[in-house]
């Protein structure tokens, strides 16, 4: 009996570490996911004290972000996110924005006019196209579908 629970735990170990050898990430192989930062998370308080500053600088309006989308990966964010005072009073134009990590800051990149029927604005279909090809190392599934 004692002999096939050590062959049973033996086995249990062997399939948990064949799973967890399963899902590690192929030879050469090493591009994570795009992934969305936790809300209180430190990574996603820096990337929207960026945009929250634009905005203060910009508009002059202290604002809080109700975020719909956002991805962040390789160094790149985007972010789709509807200010609102902090009250929840007031709500503003919602803001797209593209970010770039520079050492260990993140930066603005680009952020989108949104003019209809403008074909450098995010609203015409060959936006993000032309965003590709200006951020070219920037990877495409940190983008909204």
């Amino acid at each position: 009996m004692k002999r096939k629970l050590i062959i049973l735990g033996l086995l249990l170990i062997f399939m948990s570490l064949s799973c967890a050898v399963a899902n590690l990430p192929a030879a050469g192989d090493s591009d994570p996911e795009a992934y969305t930062p936790q809300p209180g998370s430190a990574e996603r308080k820096a990337i929207l004290d960026t945009l929250r500053e634009w905005v203060k600088g910009q508009h002059h309006l202290e604002v809080i972000f109700v975020v719909r989308h956002l991805k962040v990966k390789n160094g790149y964010a985007w972010v789709h996110s509807m200010p609102q005072s902090k009250d929840g009073a007031n709500m503003y134009e919602d803001i797209s924005v593209l970010l770039k990590k520079v050492k260990d800051r993140w930066e603005i990149a680009e952020i989108p006019c949104a003019e209809e029927d403008n074909p450098d604005c995010i609203g015409d279909p060959g936006y993000f196209d032309g965003l590709k090809k200006r951020f070219p190392e920037m990877p495409e599934d940190i983008l909204p579908r």
